[in-house]
């Protein structure tokens, strides 16, 4: 069609037709994103000579109402003011980002929505979420969720790159714009 037509239609408008499927957004899974994080754990690690930390068990939740992703993590805390170490569960939650230099989607500013501990350490609650605050920054910020292989980026000789983050029910949706 294009050749018949070639005489009033652009070179450009002959390639749109040629490839008329080029995708506006890619969705990966939450359970990719478990596995990107997965890798991050067990972790440990000592705040302020306060707190031995060890982190562990990592479940990824979707929050497509607040656009965040959630990160469930099983704590294990000891420190010379408490009698024994103690147990707990740490829950993040944290927005995503795009880093070009990596070309990833990665976590930005998360934040500790819930700390939970037993027993003796929650007199030591204040202590225990500063302390939960400076790891989440440490371990999570800009860690990388997904990667996208050069070629999702390309096509047809015209870069692309994520736009739009949306976190879905089912999924994470990044928009594919131009550069």
């Amino acid at each position: 069609m294009c050749v018949a037509a070639g005489a009033t239609m652009s070179v450009s408008a002959c390639a749109t037709g040629i490839f008329p499927f080029i995708p506006d957004h890619y969705t990966f899974s939450q359970q990719q994103v478990q596995d990107a994080v997965q890798r991050k754990f067990p972790y440990e690690h000592s705040v302020s000579q306060v707190f031995d930390v060890a982190l562990t068990h990592p479940v990824v939740g979707l929050l497509p109402d607040a656009n965040r992703i959630s990160v469930r993590l099983d704590a294990r805390l000891a420190s010379p003011f408490l009698r024994q170490p103690v147990d707990g569960v740490f829950t993040l939650s944290s927005q995503l980002a795009w880093d070009a230099a990596s070309r990833s989607v990665v976590l930005h500013e998360p934040s500790v929505d819930n700390v939970a501990v037993n027993g003796d350490a929650a007199a030591y609650t204040q202590q225990i979420n500063a302390a939960a605050g400076v790891l989440a920054t440490q371990l999570l910020t800009n860690y990388p969720v997904y990667t996208f292989k050069p070629e999702q980026l390309q096509f047809a000789g015209v870069s692309y790159e994520p736009g739009t983050i949306t976190i879905l029910t089912n999924g994470i949706r990044v928009q594919i714009v131009e550069k």
